[in-house]
């Protein structure tokens, strides 16, 4: 028995949810397949599609540590072996860990004699995401599992309702920033003020989002409590960020980690037109790039 799944990109925090806000990206993400075996174990037996070398111990990959959270909180009898097509490129704040992690399970769970739901599958990918970035937050792997935007705390996992029309831009400098370093540029104390701002911020966000209200998401994107801290790791970001809002961005920064760039639009023609001024912040500042618009609501993980 084998079964494929797709898992696309993601652009994590989205300014103002640290860790706990994501949406998923249409158009770039990673392909897993994973056929049941009678061994208990979970096996790594290739990845295709990396630039870096990735672990191909199970413990150690991403995809491999969710399968076995999976096979342990299960207590299933056989196992799994597992082969990896990266298309998210490493290092680039767009959930290539995630993507793999989830891609896997979703691929697995076809493989059950009893399917689990995505919102079931959720704490198995947040040991998986953990295995990359040193934690279990789930802004990356929740919006895989359920598409669009998701709000995604350590044991939930709710949808949050987007208009159709609008679109994000996601623009990946060709430049790496491991998530193990950018997190380490958040040590240090912070001020009570700072995390009042930033709550604000995320109550007008989801607020804007439930109600349709582009005015009240301008108002909130923006990121006063992470993004002063990373930016200085991105050379460009601000030059890019600054080009996304003044081609009518509802707001921009950081997405995931870094070094990517993200931005909200009102419709899909202000996002491809923001596209050529993003990119041309990044070559100022020596850097080839790629660039996705995609609806707010893109699916997640699928079957293929």
């Amino acid at each position: 028995m084998i079964a494929r799944a797709f898992a696309p990109a993601s652009v994590a925090n989205v300014a103002v949810g640290f860790d706990i806000l994501g949406h998923a990206i249409a158009g770039v993400g990673d392909t897993v397949s994973v056929r049941r075996i009678e061994e208990p174990v979970v096996r790594i037996e290739a990845i295709r599609g990396s630039v870096v070398e990735l672990p191909l111990d199970a413990a150690g990959n991403t995809a491999g540590a969710a399968l076995m959270s999976l096979r342990a909180g299960l207590d299933l009898d056989f196992g799994f072996a597992v082969e990896i097509d990266k298309g998210i490129p490493f290092g680039s704040g767009m959930g290539g860990s995630a993507a793999s992690s989830v891609a896997a399970l979703v691929a697995a769970n076809a493989l059950l004699d009893v399917p689990l739901s995505r919102e079931a599958l959720y704490p198995f990918a947040l040991d998986g995401e953990a295995v990359a970035s040193g934690g279990r937050h789930g802004d990356n792997v929740g919006p895989l599992l359920l598409g669009g935007l998701a709000l995604c705390t350590a044991d939930r996992l709710l949808p949050i309702p987007v208009p159709a029309t609008w679109h994000s831009l996601l623009v990946h400098p060709h430049a790496v920033l491991e998530t193990r370093r950018a997190r380490q540029a958040l040590q240090g104390s912070y001020a009570l003020g700072e995390f009042v701002a930033q709550s604000a911020n995320l109550a007008l966000v989801l607020s804007g989002c439930h109600r349709s209200d582009a005015a009240l998401v301008r108002a909130g994107l923006r990121d006063v409590l992470v993004e002063p801290r990373r930016a200085g790791l991105i050379v460009g970001f601000e030059a890019a960020r600054d080009a996304a809002l003044s081609s009518h961005a509802m707001g921009a920064g950081i997405s995931g980690a870094g070094p990517s760039v993200f931005a909200w639009f009102e419709d899909a023609d202000r996002a491809r037109a923001a596209a050529a001024p993003v990119q041309a912040a990044f070559a100022a500042a020596g850097f080839d790039s790629d660039a996705w618009v995609s609806p707010l609501d893109a699916p997640g993980a699928r079957l293929c």
